[in-house]
C-alpha cells in the first residue's frame, strides 16, 4: 500500500528516444521475445535473450551503453527488469510498448 518492498522505478523509453540513443551508440537492446518472434522482426543490433531462459547474470557487457530491454508490447521486458532488480543487476530501462510501438513509429525493423 505504501510502496514498501517495491522495486525501484522502471524507466520507460519511447521508440524515438531509443532510436536517438542507438544512433549515438548510447544503448544496447536486449530483446526478451522467443527466437521465432525475434527472427520475424527486431531492432537492428538487438541481442536475443528469451524471457523463458532469461538470466540477469548472463547479460552481455554493454561497454558503458544503457541496456534497454524490449519485447512485443512491454510486459515481458518489465518482467525481465523485475528479475534484474531481484538479482541486484543495474538494468532498469525498457522500451515502452515494445516492438509494436517501435513499428507503429515507423522505425526500421530488421528481418
Amino acid at each position: 500500500m505504501f510502496g514498501f518492498g517495491r522495486n525501484k522505478a522502471i524507466k520507460e523509453l519511447g521508440p524515438q528516444e531509443l532510436a536517438e540513443m542507438l544512433n549515438r551508440n548510447e544503448a544496447m537492446v536486449i530483446d526478451v521475445r522467443e527466437p521465432g518472434e525475434f527472427a520475424a522482426g527486431r531492432i537492428k543490433g538487438a541481442v536475443n535473450m528469451p524471457l523463458s531462459r532469461f538470466g540477469a547474470d548472463a547479460l552481455p557487457d554493454s561497454n558503458g551503453r544503457t541496456i534497454v530491454l524490449t519485447c512485443a508490447a512491454g510486459r515481458r521486458s518489465a518482467m525481465a527488469l523485475g528479475q534484474c532488480a531481484k538479482a541486484g543487476v543495474g538494468v532498469d530501462t525498457h522500451l515502452a510498448g515494445g516492438m509494436g510501438a517501435w513499428a507503429r513509429a515507423g522505425l526500421p525493423v530488421e528481418r
